[in-house]
């Protein structure tokens, strides 16, 4: 027995979508280093593409308008600061599209895994935190090994990726020494990009890899046992007395609408026993009699009490009334099937209405109603 109550405490359950936003309040989410540091470097490489020719043209710029001022203001202090702060602005102007770019890269890299998610309780203080034992249980957790094995690749992949460049670039590195100053460092610049941009690339394999480890963690650490599964169940959808009381309300509210809309009612077709149905018909206005109230048993015999206190006539009709309780909800038109059956029934109504009235002679009989086969419940 405590066996079983044992691995009924593992947590074997994949977490319910309550549990996954629990914690993405608490900032808990999937997170990829990788995934964001290859975002960043692979749109400050692109960008360097892009940017670079035209930032080390206007970087030499700079650096001769700065070494070829005229020697004989250079004791004018105001003259100096003027000069450096053209120089700043100059390159200022020079690099802000590469910096847009990064903090773009910056805001977007998050969006890959886990999304933008903004919340204070990650700040709060934790006594795990500071506990040794959960430190030591960390350094030698298989994250922590996962995390050594991605700093020894990515060095390994960035060196071996550096030393391809280079070996491949040789002969371009030389020429550049023979040519003229401004086209070197534009040449320079594009070289620097490209091998940039393949060595940011490297860390894409590092960042595939560790996307799927991280869902993995993540959803892991996540996990629930049997039993937290059924709790949460119950805190969310209610205990089962709860939901039972919750219904029986309800019941009790739309009977009491119900009641409310007999009086208004045209005829009561009832079975002696059981059922009562309560029908309204204005030619004018409707298209088809209409279900105001039904029931059965203590309904049933409400319905009747209510019918006898406003005069409204009560016919006994059992096959009739089980079909019309059967086929019919409350609200509705009662079934296409059924009209003529009702409609023997609302005219002998109105002749008896009448006759009260001494208007007309009373009906000679009861009619007798024929309910199609399929609409017959002989219970």
């Amino acid at each position: 027995m405590a066996e079983g109550q044992d691995s009924s405490q593992e947590k074997t359950e994949e977490p319910t979508p309550r549990k996954l936003e629990k914690a993405r309040e608490d900032g808990q989410v999937a997170r990829s280093k990788e995934l964001a540091t290859t975002v960043v470097l692979v749109a400050a490489a692109m960008s360097f593409i892009m940017f670079g020719p035209m930032v080390a043209r206007q970087m030499l710029d700079i650096a001769t308008f700065n070494f070829a001022f005229d020697v004989a203001v250079k004791g004018d202090t105001a003259y100096l600061f003027r000069h450096l702060g053209a120089s700043f602005s100059a390159m200022g102007l020079v690099v802000w599209p590469f910096f847009a770019v990064m903090v773009l890269a910056a805001f977007a890299g998050p969006l890959g895994l886990g999304g933008w998610n903004f919340t204070t309780k990650a700040l709060a203080p934790k006594g795990s935190r500071i506990n040794p034992l959960a430190g030591i249980k960390r350094m030698f957790s298989l994250n922590s090994l996962v995390e050594l094995l991605k700093g020894y690749a990515k060095v390994g992949l960035v060196a071996s990726m550096a030393v391809l460049i280079l070996w491949s670039q040789v002969d371009s590195l030389r020429a550049i020494a023979r040519e003229p100053t401004r086209q070197a460092i534009v040449h320079s610049a594009t070289i620097l990009g490209w091998s940039f941009l393949l060595m940011a690339l490297t860390t894409a394999i590092i960042a595939a890899i560790d996307i799927p480890f991280q869902i993995y963690s993540h959803t892991k650490k996540l996990k629930m046992t049997f039993q937290e599964v059924k709790d949460e169940y119950k805190n969310t959808e209610g205990k089962p007395e709860v939901k039972a009381k919750i219904r029986q309300l309800q019941r009790q509210m739309a009977e009491g609408r119900m009641m409310s809309d007999v009086p208004q009612a045209d005829v009561i077709i009832t079975n002696p026993e059981h059922y009562s149905v309560a029908l309204k018909y204005d030619p004018n206005s409707m298209p088809a009699p209409l279900m105001l109230a039904k029931g059965v048993d203590e309904v049933a015999m409400k319905i009747r009490e209510i019918a006898r206190e406003n005069s409204i006539s009560i016919i006994e009709m059992p096959p009739l009334a089980r079909a019309l309780y059967h086929h019919t909800k409350v609200g509705d038109e009662i079934p296409a099937e059924l009209y003529l059956a009702v409609a023997q029934v609302l005219a002998y109504v109105f002749q008896m209405n009448e006759a009260k009235k001494g208007r007309m002679p009373p009906p000679e009989r009861k009619p007798k109603v024929e309910v199609p086969p399929e609409f017959r419940h002989d219970d």
